[in-house]
Order: structure tokens, then sequence, then C-alpha cells
């Protein structure tokens, strides 16, 4: 099976497609005026410690100080190992005005608000976040299988225990997505961390307050961290300076990896001849027709995603009930694929034409499993329910690329549809029979839409007649280009 990674590099905005035989299956979108500062770390220096709020502005060389709470400030002892915070602590006991502090983000700027920091340092792999000045293990809290827990806690443990006169020391956090991770995996993880803390240490003694010391990899960067495995084929990247860097970092930090990536040089857009801009495109539609005539209409909502199957132009060629099987067969892999490529996560609801067949149901199913065992986001399948509908989810690692790419419509405000012009007339008929009621004007001017106004002089026309004679007072109407179906005023005359 054919694997690559395809890396379009732009100043204002990064994408990595992964495609599989030619098709894709993941993309990766990153913006620079978006990009957030969680994980960056920075020698600051503390301009205001504040008593009574326990807590301290730290200058990191932003727009805004940054801000920290005694319970995120982690002494060292003896040792020169982390203790915990302690919230009832006195700040002043740790902090002064003018003191040179490292420390890393934990929360971005919000509104008004500067960024959120602490003392303990990390730095992170795909699978296991590395804390120097620690020597805890631990595991996600989001990983809740006890069993699985343990299993990881134990590879890590007896890993970092092999690496123990290599490297000094440190602790390690094991992150949720290592989640059915195996030992091999976590291996690749330890030099990688350690030479990155290795390079970073040495940059921290020379830092002068307040300067970033260390920010997280950029996407074309965490491809090489995150996405490389051994059946990945090649890394092709269309920006040559950005080439030379990734060759660079896969150099020092990844050394097996340095003859897979190649510099595309090509005029034609690399992602143009993938035919990745038209998949992308398509993955915005809730629509995706199938080879079999068959389509897939997929819904994404806050509380669920839902995936409805049809059998639409396909009729089979013997029965209804091969028309169905067949349909969901092919259903069950697009599914799977179209889960991966808009990253839809959370509870997912699947309505797969009913089969009357319970070997049929086990083996689309079973095709629907299948074909998830390629997503390196967990997922879980609770089987088909009385209604027939197949329930499943999917652990959220990112924004979905609707939510990354689009935004909400500023006409329907994201509801999907519009009140007809039909009923925006009726409410300006009840609106106006309100204000006659209460004002003792002359007339009525209504501002609207040019779709409403064709209503009220067509099909409306008798009803505002009467209106006019039930209120004794007329009313003009008149076009307002930019409101939408929706909008309409009344202005009293």
């Amino acid at each position: 099976m054919s694997e690559e990674i395809l890396v379009n590099f732009g100043p204002t905005e990064t994408r990595a497609a992964l495609v599989e035989n030619g098709v894709l299956q993941e993309v990766f979108v990153e913006r620079a005026r978006t990009k957030g500062f969680v994980g960056n770390i920075y020698q600051g220096k503390v301009v205001r410690v504040l008593p009574g709020m326990q807590a301290a502005f730290i200058d990191i060389g932003q727009a805004r100080a940054g801000f920290i709470h005694v319970s995120d400030i982690a002494p060292l002892n003896e040792d020169g190992v982390e203790e915990r915070g302690n919230a009832e602590a006195d700040i002043r006991e740790h902090l002064r005005d003018g003191q040179d502090l490292l420390v890393q983000v934990i929360k971005d700027p919000i509104s008004t608000k500067g960024a959120r920091l602490a003392t303990q340092l990390s730095v992170s792999a795909r699978y296991l976040v590395y804390m120097p000045n620690s020597n805890h293990i631990g595991v996600s809290n989001r990983i809740e299988d006890a069993e699985e827990r343990e299993r990881l806690k134990a590879i890590v443990e007896k890993l970092a225990a092999e690496y123990a006169d290599t490297y000094k020391g440190g602790g390690f956090i094991v992150r949720t997505v290592a989640e059915g991770a195996t030992e091999e995996d976590l291996r690749a993880d330890i030099p990688f961390v350690f030479k990155l803390w290795h390079d970073l240490a040495d940059r921290i003694k020379s830092a002068k307050a307040p300067s970033i010391v260390y920010e997280d990899l950029p996407l074309y960067l965490r491809t090489i961290r995150d996405l490389m495995r051994s059946n990945i084929e090649r890394v092709r990247i269309d920006s040559r300076e950005s080439f030379s860097k990734m060759e660079s970092f896969a150099k020092h930090y990844a050394p097996e990896i340095g003859g897979r990536i190649e510099h595309y040089p090509g005029e034609r857009p690399l992602f143009d001849l993938y035919g990745v801009e038209d998949e992308l495109q398509r993955a915005l539609d809730n629509k995706v027709v199938l080879k079999s005539g068959g389509y897939l209409i997929i819904e994404q909502t806050e509380a669920m995603s839902t995936v409805d199957v049809n059998t639409g132009a396909f009729v089979g060629h013997r029965n209804l009930e091969e028309t169905i099987f067949k349909t969901n067969l092919e259903a069950a892999s697009s599914i799977a694929r179209q889960l991966r490529l808009r990253n839809l996560g959370g509870i997912i609801i699947i309505d797969f034409i009913d089969m009357k067949d319970a070997e049929h149901q086990r083996q689309v199913l079973r095709t629907l499993e299948k074909y998830l065992e390629k997503d390196r986001a967990k997922t879980s399948i609770t089987g088909v329910s009385e209604l027939g509908l197949v329930e499943m989810t999917r652990k959220r690692t990112r924004e979905s690329l609707g939510r990354v790419l689009c935004e909400p419509c500023p006409v329907c405000s994201g509801r999907g549809s519009l009140k007809s012009a039909e009923t925006i007339c009726y409410e300006i008929f009840r609106e106006i029979l309100r204000e006659s009621r209460t004002y003792d004007n002359e007339r009525f001017l209504v501002l609207v839409s040019q779709a409403v106004i064709d209503r009220l002089l067509d099909e409306e026309s008798d009803s505002v007649a009467d209106l006019e004679a039930f209120i004794g007072r007329p009313i003009k109407f008149q076009v307002e280009s930019l409101y939408n179906q929706e909008q309409y005023d009344i202005i009293l005359g």
C-alpha cells in the first residue's frame, strides 16, 4: 500500500495531506494568524507581583503580559526535581518584581487577557510529553481503560530505565493519542524528545528576558514528528527553503527518514497534481456520491454528526436486498474515509439502509471496522441500535475541516435554512397590527428584501389591501437591497 505526505507551504497558510494509493485520506491546515502559543517556552521577566490574587504578571515579549498563579509555580528541590505547586503558598516567597523566570504557555491569550503561564516545562513528541525537571511517569486521563493505562505506563517505565544511563532522567506523560500504540511506537519518541530538550537547554542558558526560547514545531515539521511511519514512501514539499529545513530537522532528530523527503519544483501546484484541491472542496459538501450511484448525506452539529446512506440511482442486478447490501458495503468504506478526511469527532450516528439479512448486517459492520483500523484517532462502535442505527464515537483530536475552513452563514446564522417569503409577509402583517394599536401614526413604510416585496405585491396583494382597510392607514413598501430575506423594518410615518 503506497502512502505519501504532501506539504503545500505558504507564508500565511501551510497544508499537509496524507495520500493513500493516490486518494486523499487526511488533511491538516495551519494558519499563521490563528496559530496558538500553547507549548511555547519564554525567558520572562516578572513585572508585577499581586499578593492579593496570589499571582503575577510576566513580560514574555508579547503584546500583553502573561499571567501566572502560585499553584502553577513548581519550585525545584535539592536534586533539581520539580515539587508540586502549592495553591496555599505565598507567591512572594517565589517571585519578586524584576526577576527573570523561565515559563511555558499553558493557555492562549483570550480577549484582553494575556497567556496563562506555568514553570513546569515540557516538550512533546508524537506519543510522549517529556518533563526534564520531573521524575513522574503518568498517562493522560483521557485514556479511560484501566488495563490500557497500566500497559502504557509499564512500557514507558521500562524504556525510561533503558535510557537512564544514556540521558539524564526526567519524567513522561503518555499522550491521549498513544492509546493502542506499540512499544516500538513509544520507543521512537524517546531519542527525539531527549535531543529536543538538549538543544533547548543550550538556548535557555544564553536567553535574555523577555524572549522566546522554544516554539512548538510548525506544521511542515510536525508532519515528520507525528505522521512519518515505515509505510510512508516519501514526503513532497513545494517550498525549497522549507525542504532544506525539513532535511536538516530529519538529519538531526530522525536520520532514518532523510532519504524519503523530496522537493517538488513543478509549475503545476502540488495539490492540483494529486487532485487534493478538488477533494477538499467535496469534503465541505454534505453530499458524498458513491461509485455505485448511491450517496451519503453527512451533517455536523454541536451535539453529534450524522451519516445517512441512500441507494440513489443504484438499482442492482438481482433484487432490492442485493442493491441495499452492495450500497451499504460501499458506504461503509466511504464513511470511514470521510470521518478521517473531515476529522469528525464525538458521537456519530450512521443510518445504513435497512437490511433484513443478519449476515449482511454483520458484514457491513465488519467492513466499517476494517477501514476504521487505519484511523489514527480512537474509534468505538457500539453496534446496531433497536432503531437500526449504528452508533459510534471518534476521539476529537482537533477542529473539524469544516470548522477550520468555514464559518456560519451570516444570512441563516448556521441554521441551514431561511424563513420563506410567505412567512415573513405574515410576520410583517402581525407587526403592523400590533403597532397600529399602539401608535397613532398616519402611514407605515416597510423596508424589506426584493423577494418579500414581490410576494407582497403579487400573491399577498389582497391581504395587504384588507389590512390597510382594517387599520385605516396606507402601507408602502421599499426594497432594501442589503437585507436578507428574513430582515425587515417597519417605519412609522
